[in-house]
C-alpha cells in the first residue's frame, strides 16, 4: 500500500488536490502516512466477485506452489490465457473465487470506471478528472483516499481537484442517526410536518427490537413533544447549510429549522410590500447600479454591494455557514428592519422624485436579496422572483439562471455607511432607553451631536430617526455640540459623535435609576482600565496592526465618553431629586 499511498500524499502536498477543511487534510495525512496493507476481498454473497481464478490441474499440482495457481483477468478467457502461458503442457480447469471485492475497492474505481475505463472513451477524456467532490469526513480514508490512490495508479491522473468534507447530521442529543437506534429523522417529515403518533407508528413498522422501540419512543417524546411542525424545504436546506462549518457535526434541532421558516415568511412579506409599492406602470432602471439620492438609499446599496462581495468570497472559500449569515444579515437586519421601514414614510409622504428614487432602490435591493439567497432557498425565491417586473431587455426565464450579485465599485460608499450608522446608533439608543425605562408614548427624544459633521447628519436624518425608533415618539430635537446638556433626562452615549437623551422627569423612580446608572458607570470604568492595559502592553505595541490600534483607540474613546455620560446622568438624577 505504501507504493499507492506516496503518490496520493504528494498530490495533496503539492496542491493538485485541495482538501477542505484543514482538519480533514490533516486527517488524510495521518491515515496515509501510517498506512497498512489492505485485504480487498470479503466473504460475502453480494458485491463485485473477485476477478481471480484457481487453476485445478488434472492429476494434481505436484511441486507447483498454490500461490502460482491463481490468475487474474477481466474475463475468464483472459485468465485462461495467462494460465496456459504459466502452466505449459498442463491440463486444468479454472474455478472463480467466490469472494467479492471490498466495497471501498469497488467504489474507489468509480471516478473512471463509470466513464468507460480502461477504454479511451470520449466521456473519460472530457469528464475525468472532475472538479469538486463533496462528501462526509468520516469516509475520507475509506473512499476518498482509495479513489485518489486507484485513480493515480490506473489512469496516471488525479480523480478530482478539490474535496470538501461536509458535516454529519446527528440527532438533537448528538447521537449518530441510525436505523438500529430508531432516531433517524426523515427530511420529508420535517418538510411536511407530522404528528407524534405518526412518528411512533413508523418505529413499529421497522425491525427494531422491542427494547429499542421503547427507547426510541421515549426519545421522540422528548425531542418532538408536539410532533414535527411543517418547516418546508427551504427552511430545512438553509438550516443545513447554516450549520455546515466543514468537518464538524450538526445536532439537528427542529426548533431552529422552524425558526428559519419564519424567516421565509419575512422574505414573502418583504417582497409583497415592495411589489405593492410599485406603480402599475413601473419599469426598473436598465443597469441597476444607479447611485441612490438619499443617505438611506446610498447606505442600503452599499450594504447590498458589500454583502455581494462577502458572500462570493465565502462561497469561493467554501465557508457555507458564513455565507448564510451574510445573506441573513442583509435580508433581516439591513433590508427589512432598516431600509424597508425607512421607505414607508417616504413612499407615503415624500415628493414624487423622492418616491421614484426610493422605489427604484427598493427594487434593486430586493432583486439582489432574492438572487443572493436563491442557492440556499430555491423555492420561495423562484416564486417571488417570478412576480418581479423585469429590467428592460432582460429575458431571463428563471432565477436559477439569473446573474448572481457581484461587487460593483460604483456602489461602494463607506462615507454614507459611516454617516447612516450614526443614525442607526441613535435609533438603537432611543429604543434601548425606551425599553429600559418602560416609555411607550409621548417620548421626547433629544440628540446632541459632538461635531459639525455629526450635527449635519442627524439634522438631515430626523425623519429617519423618528420612523425607525418606532411608535410613541412625540418629537426629535437636535442639539449642537456647545449646547447645555438637557435637564431631566437620561442619556445613552452613541459614540464620540453623539448622545441620545430622553426626558424622564416625573416618569421614573429616581433612586432606582441612580443605582442602575452607577452600575453602568462602574462597568464603563472597568472597560477603560482593561482597554488601557491592552494599549499599553509592549507586546501589543509591537504586534498590533495600525487598523487594530485604530479600532482599539476608538473603543477606549467610546468607553470614556460613556463614563462621562453616566457621571452626568447621575448628577442629573441627583438634581432631579432636589427640584
Amino acid at each position: 500500500m505504501k507504493e499507492l499511498a506516496e503518490p496520493a500524499l504528494a498530490a495533496v502536498r503539492d496542491g493538485r488536490i485541495k482538501i477542505r477543511p484543514e482538519s480533514a487534510e490533516k486527517s488524510y495525512y495521518r491515515w496515509l502516512e501510517d498506512i497498512n496493507d489492505w485485504c480487498i476481498s470479503r466473504q460475502l454473497w453480494w458485491g463485485h466477485q473477485c476477478p481471480v481464478y484457481f487453476a485445478k490441474i488434472e492429476g494434481g499440482a505436484g511441486d507447483i506452489p498454490e500461490e502460482k495457481l491463481w490468475f487474474a483477468g477481466r474475463t475468464e478467457q483472459e485468465a485462461e490465457e495467462k494460465a496456459k502461458a504459466a502452466l505449459p503442457g498442463k491440463t486444468f480447469t479454472l474455478q472463480r473465487d467466490e469472494d467479492v471485492l471490498d466495497t471501498w475497492f469497488s467504489s474507489g474505481l468509480w471516478p473512471f470506471s463509470t466513464l468507460g475505463w480502461p477504454n479511451k472513451t470520449h466521456d473519460l477524456e472530457t469528464l475525468y478528472p472532475t472538479s469538486v467532490l463533496e462528501t462526509g469526513w468520516d469516509i475520507l480514508f475509506f473512499w476518498i483516499a482509495r479513489m485518489i490512490m486507484l485513480g493515480l495508479k490506473m489512469t496516471g491522473e488525479i480523480p478530482f481537484k478539490e474535496v470538501y468534507c461536509h458535516s454529519l447530521v446527528r440527532d438533537s442529543e448528538g447521537r449518530k442517526m441510525s436505523k438500529s437506534l430508531g432516531n433517524v429523522v426523515d427530511p420529508l417529515d420535517v418538510i411536511a410536518g407530522v404528528q407524534l403518533d405518526y412518528l411512533h407508528e413508523k418505529l413499529l413498522q421497522g425491525n427494531l427490537h422491542p427494547s429499542e422501540v421503547a427507547k426510541a419512543t421515549k426519545y421522540q417524546k422528548t425531542a418532538f413533544p408536539d410532533g414535527i411542525p411543517q418547516c418546508g424545504a427551504d427552511a430545512l436546506r438553509f438550516t443545513m447549510i447554516n450549520a455546515t462549518t466543514g468537518g464538524g457535526d450538526i445536532n439537528l434541532d427542529v426548533k431552529i429549522i422552524h425558526g428559519y421558516r419564519k424567516f421565509c415568511n419575512k422574505i414573502f412579506q418583504a417582497t409583497k410590500y415592495v411589489l405593492g409599492s410599485l406603480p402599475q406602470d413601473f419599469t426598473p432602471s436598465k443597469s441597476g447600479v444607479a447611485r441612490g439620492k438619499t443617505l438611506a438609499e446610498r447606505w442600503i446599496l452599499h450594504k447590498m454591494n458589500t454583502a455581494a462581495k462577502d458572500i462570493n468570497k465565502a462561497l469561493e472559500d467554501r465557508e457555507f455557514s458564513k455565507s448564510t449569515l451574510i445573506v441573513y444579515r442583509y435580508w433581516y437586519n439591513e433590508l427589512c428592519d432598516v431600509y424597508i421601514e425607512n421607505s414607508k414614510s417616504i413612499i407615503r409622504d415624500g415628493t414624487e422624485e423622492e418616491r421614484n428614487s426610493a422605489i427604484q432602490t427598493l427594487y434593486t435591493a430586493l432583486e439582489a436579496a432574492l438572487t443572493m439567497i436563491h442557492p440556499f432557498m430555491p423555492f420561495i425565491t423562484e416564486e417571488m422572483w417570478q412576480r418581479m417586473p423585469r429590467r428592460p431587455e432582460d429575458e431571463t426565464k428563471s432565477i436559477m439562471v439569473a446573474k448572481y450579485p457581484t461587487y460593483t465599485e460604483e456602489l461602494d460608499d463607506p462615507e454614507s455607511e459611516r454617516a447612516y450608522e450614526l443614525v442607526l446608533g441613535c435609533v438603537k439608543a432611543t429604543r434601548s432607553l425606551m425599553a429600559e425605562y418602560a416609555l411607550k408614548d409621548e417620548v421626547e427624544v433629544i440628540i446632541q451631536a459632538y461635531n459639525d459633521t455629526s450635527l449635519a447628519t442627524v439634522k438631515e436624518q430626523v425623519a429617519s430617526i423618528k420612523t425607525l425608533s418606532g411608535k410613541g415618539i412625540k418629537g426629535v430635537e437636535i442639539l449642537s455640540p456647545d449646547a447645555t446638556r438637557p435637564a431631566g433626562c437620561v442619556a445613552y452615549p452613541v459614540s464620540t459623535e453623539a448622545a441620545v437623551f430622553l426626558h424622564v422627569k416625573g416618569r421614573v423612580d429616581i433612586d432606582a435609576e441612580i443605582t442602575k446608572a452607577q452600575k453602568k458607570l462602574d462597568k464603563a470604568r472597568s472597560s477603560i482600565q482593561k482597554q488601557e492595559k491592552i494599549l499599553n502592553d509592549p507586546g501589543y505595541l509591537e504586534k498590533a496592526s495600525d487598523a487594530i490600534r485604530e479600532t482599539d483607540q476608538k473603543r477606549l474613546a467610546d468607553a470614556k465618553q460613556e463614563l462621562t455620560s453616566f457621571e452626568e446622568t447621575i448628577k442629573q438624577f441627583e438634581q432631579l431629586k432636589l427640584e
